[in-house]
């Protein structure tokens, strides 16, 4: 038994709070457990200087900690983006962007914030759960303003934490169980089961593919159900 009474194969308590705030495009507070993340989507009549005349639009994103999001204090950081906040805001915008087809986009781009409002452990996979559902119904809205004609979103996408832990497995992890693991990943997956992204890491000694299939597995698990409550809270029954 964990700590805080969940099984092996068990979820956080995850919930999604639409439009937490009023002037984005669209914004949500997601929740896994005590880290709340909130993502935000702008919209933007331009791309990148490499994309202008294709036609073709373009996702990117920013990741940050707010200062009391962690017991000590994070400092701003006002002076550059420190290196895990780079390598995180670049795996948010690829793993958006491997569910859309930016051709649909047109020359614009969308902006996606991620904001860890408190961290325990996960930042990253409620990053890419809580922004997908804040793109989802940001196309949703520039579709009824008829400023895209099609939906550009091809599947769903949410992702998850898994680690092994005194040779056990475990998924979403918190930030305690992320302190002791011996392997830690996390797994990047669409609703069909494609893979946009793993990152995985021994921590103590080197990992098994064996280890990684059951894993993946677990991963799998826990995102079909990140994915229903993601069409749950967007009310969409496909």
């Amino acid at each position: 038994m964990r700590s805080d009474g969940r099984a092996y194969d068990e979820l956080r308590p995850v919930n999604f709070i639409l439009d937490f705030l009023k002037n984005p495009l669209s914004s949500v507070l997601v929740e896994f457990g005590n880290t709340k993340v909130l993502c935000t989507v702008s919209l933007d009549e331009k791309v990148p200087p490499f994309l202008k005349g294709t036609g073709t639009g373009w996702i990117t994103a920013e990741y940050a900690f707010i200062p009391g999001a962690t017991i000590e204090r994070t400092p701003r950081e006002t002076m550059g983006r420190k290196g895990r906040s780079m390598e995180i805001q670049r795996l948010i915008g690829r793993t958006l962007r491997g569910i859309v087809d930016l051709t649909k986009l047109g020359e614009r781009t969308l902006w996606i914030d991620c904001e860890v409002l408190n961290a325990d452990g996960g930042t990253r996979s409620a990053s890419v759960t809580g922004a997908f559902v804040a793109l989802k119904l940001a196309v949703k809205r520039l579709l009824e303003k008829s400023i895209l004609s099609e939906d550009p979103i091809l599947e769903y996408l949410a992702g998850i934490s898994v680690g092994k832990i005194g040779g056990e497995y475990y998924l979403d992890l918190n930030f305690e169980e992320d302190l002791i693991a011996e392997v830690d990943a996390n797994f990047f997956m669409t609703e069909s089961g494609k893979i946009i992204e793993i990152q995985a890491t021994a921590e103590k000694k080197p990992f098994s593919w064996d280890d990684l299939s059951i894993m993946k597995d677990l991963a799998y698990k826990g995102i079909l159900e990140l994915i229903k409550k993601q069409k749950e809270v967007l009310k969409d029954g496909k």
